[in-house]
């Protein structure tokens, strides 16, 4: 609650800008969102928070963030999963680049104790404006995983994946905002062996840096045989400076 307070002030005392331009080129975005339900029989409950940082120039862009997404309800543990992620972007034209990704992932729902990525690949920009942006990628990824198979045994490897992302955002006078994105991760040796992730999110600027968000999430690990479809809401503090 202290550091929630002191997130507030601080976003509060810093002048408001709403996206990245020739003089602004850093942005810190603190999220949470969950859901608590509570009845006689019982109460369950999801937190889900993060973390992200970016820096941009005009050739360069760096991004890091940090999600934890907490859950439980009368009987047991559903949600412990944290996910940690390092990603840049080197642009050769205004709407074409290549990037590069590291990213660390732990998940009780999914069933992955330790699992590592890192990879490189090229993007391209449909469109690119303030309002609306629409973004392919395609790569490929290092993955060396720990997880628990559905015959309950640990097994350990090391992959290549295919890493296939799309990503929209349509803006409305800087005020209300969607913005939705999805990836396929195959292996080059089995493609029933993948990852799939798709989120959709629906923001609404309340005042200068508060927005009110909801969100839809889902993931499906093949591997484990395991997938999460998560439902939140709550707020979002933004700062770009």
């Amino acid at each position: 609650m202290r550091f929630l307070f002191f997130l507030i002030g601080y976003f509060a005392l810093q002048p408001c800008f709403a996206q990245y331009s020739d003089s602004i080129h850093h942005r810190l975005q603190v999220s949470s969102t969950g859901n608590l339900n509570r009845t006689v029989d019982g109460q369950s409950y999801l937190f889900n928070n993060a973390v992200n940082f970016g820096i941009r120039k005009k050739k360069f862009e760096f991004n890091a963030s940090n999600g934890w997404v907490y859950g439980s309800n009368t009987e047991k543990l559903s949600n412990n999963d944290f996910t940690s992620t390092l990603d840049f972007n080197l642009y050769q034209t205004p709407r074409f680049y290549y990037w590069g990704l590291g990213a660390y992932t732990t998940s009780y729902s999914l069933n992955i104790n330790n699992r590592v990525q890192g990879g490189l690949g090229v993007a391209y920009d449909f469109f690119d404006s303030e309002d609306i942006r629409l973004n392919i990628s395609e790569g490929a990824l290092f993955e060396y995983g720990e997880v628990m198979i559905p015959d309950s045994s640990m097994r350990y490897y090391h992959i290549i994946r295919n890493s296939l992302r799309l990503k929209f955002m349509y803006r409305v006078e800087d005020r209300f905002k969607i913005s939705a994105s999805g990836f396929w991760q195959p292996s080059f040796e089995d493609f029933n062996d993948y990852l799939l992730n798709g989120d959709l999110t629906i923001s609404w600027r309340l005042y200068k840096w508060i927005n009110l968000s909801a969100g839809a999430k889902y993931e499906k690990v093949t591997l484990t045989n395991r997938e999460n479809v998560l439902l939140t809401y709550g707020i979002v503090l933004e700062r770009f400076f």
